[in-house]
């Protein structure tokens, strides 16, 4: 009996996570259904200062560009949808307290995915995209739809995924994994990553690196400020509750 125990509890946990996987999943198929539905004037709108028309070259190439598009669109969606599904995974595993901090967290999740696609699209996109054209003036510039919207999407997707910093570390944080002394520890070592993170994805000049890096660095300081706000909330909670 002592030996079923371990087993059944590690199916009923293989078990919830497959049920997490799958609700995550289908979110996604759905909203990339629905994206899909609405991509043709997103697609107008993104090209709207292309000179020309992008050139196609095959006929499924358009299906894959619109995917792309829509794709991205879906992630943003199912993001927070992801966030709650690994929070509801691992709150039987916390405590009450923890379990109300972490889930304050997931509405964040969608929001600083957004705010970091917006920032790749507005800012470091037209930027790069400015750079690599002035390289090409002694060339006959012909622009694919599917080799341009991989570009775009290189360029945003990831400052996506770098935004959802703070919250991440307010996460860790909130279940104590975390804390504002070990992130100053790391201060060094995070701010060679984003350097190096920064200089990879721009082109080579000292401005372009200086307009990804200040932002990079300004994130990982904020999200120190975030963690050290929620650590101290939450030594005062557990000290007040030992009480």
């Amino acid at each position: 009996m002592d030996q079923q125990q371990p087993e059944q509890y590690l199916t009923e946990h293989l078990t919830e996570l497959r049920k997490r996987i799958l609700i995550t999943l289908g979110t996604f198929l759905v909203a990339l259904c629905a994206a899909f539905l609405y991509v043709e004037p997103l697609y107008q709108r993104l090209t709207r200062d292309v000179e020309g028309q992008l050139q196609l070259l095959g006929p499924t190439d358009v299906i894959w560009v619109y995917f792309m598009i829509a794709g991205v669109i879906a992630i943003a969606v199912t993001m927070p949808i992801a966030g709650f599904q690994v929070w509801r995974f691992v709150a039987p595993g916390l405590s009450t307290l923890e379990r109300r901090t972490s889930l304050a967290y997931i509405p964040a999740i969608g929001i600083l995915f957004i705010m970091g696609l917006a920032f790749g699209y507005f800012v470091i996109y037209p930027m790069v995209l400015s750079f690599l054209n002035s390289l090409s003036d002694n060339f006959i510039t012909a622009y694919t739809a599917e080799k341009y919207f991989r570009f775009m999407i290189h360029m945003t997707v990831p400052f996506g995924v770098l935004f959802e910093m703070p919250v991440v570390i307010m996460f860790l944080t909130s279940l104590g994994i975390l804390n504002p002394l070990r992130l100053a520890k790391m201060r060094k070592i995070a701010y060679l990553l984003l350097t190096i993170t920064a200089v990879t994805i721009t082109p080579p000049d000292i401005v372009s690196d200086i307009l990804v890096i200040v932002p990079l660095f300004l994130l990982y300081e904020i999200s120190v400020g975030l963690s050290r706000i929620v650590y101290n909330k939450r030594i005062a909670k557990m000290e007040l509750l030992s009480e």
